[in-house]
């Protein structure tokens, strides 16, 4: 339990997600629209290193990504149960590392964390949360705009952001599991 939390490079690492969404690199985007880097570092940390582990670093994960966007709309409660629930699939299957099953996973997982971004915005709209904040919800720019708009926008960043996550996640989490088995296995 929590073995890669006590790796300096472990701990390190919970670093790289915010600093990713932050640099956001043009050259891996769709349309403007990067990754969703949560999902690609939580989605191996959760497979190798167990449910409450994983459910922890989604945990930590949220708090970071939370802190770069202020608004009402949270990453936090789909990311902590990504974590959980890749957590279990790690401990049912030990070897789930194949990178169309990494793809399917990530694919899935940026879509659940799209659509639960989607649902909150449009529920702070309905309760009329987002007027007089200052601004827009979650920092959406929707003053004067029709919710129809809005809810296509945020669809075609969710497809977006779905798409490129799933190229990605063959790549990136293949060398992560490698990186988290190797990291385990010195620590015993």
């Amino acid at each position: 339990m929590n073995r890669l939390i006590r790796q300096p490079l472990g701990l390190a690492s919970l670093l790289v997600p915010p600093l990713l969404t932050l640099a956001a690199p043009p050259w891996l985007s769709i349309g403007g629209v990067g990754p969703s880097w949560g999902v690609l570092w939580l989605l191996p940390w959760a497979l190798v290193d167990g449910p409450l582990s994983g459910a922890l670093a989604g945990l930590a994960v949220g708090l970071l990504l939370d802190g770069l966007h202020p608004g009402l709309v949270s990453e936090l409660p789909v990311l902590v149960l990504l974590g959980w629930w890749w957590g279990q699939l790690g401990r049912r299957f030990p070897q789930f590392e194949r990178s169309f099953s990494l793809g399917l996973l990530a694919m899935l997982g940026a879509l659940l964390l799209g659509l639960s971004l989607l649902v909150q915005f449009a529920l702070a709209h309905a309760a009329g949360l987002d007027q007089g904040l200052g601004g827009p919800v979650g920092g959406l720019p929707h003053r004067g705009w029709a919710p129809p708009v809005i809810a296509l926008a945020g669809l075609q960043i969710l497809a977006a952001q779905s798409l490129i996550t799933g190229l990605l996640a063959p790549i990136l989490c293949s060398l992560q599991v490698l990186l988290w088995r190797r990291q385990r296995t010195r620590q015993r």
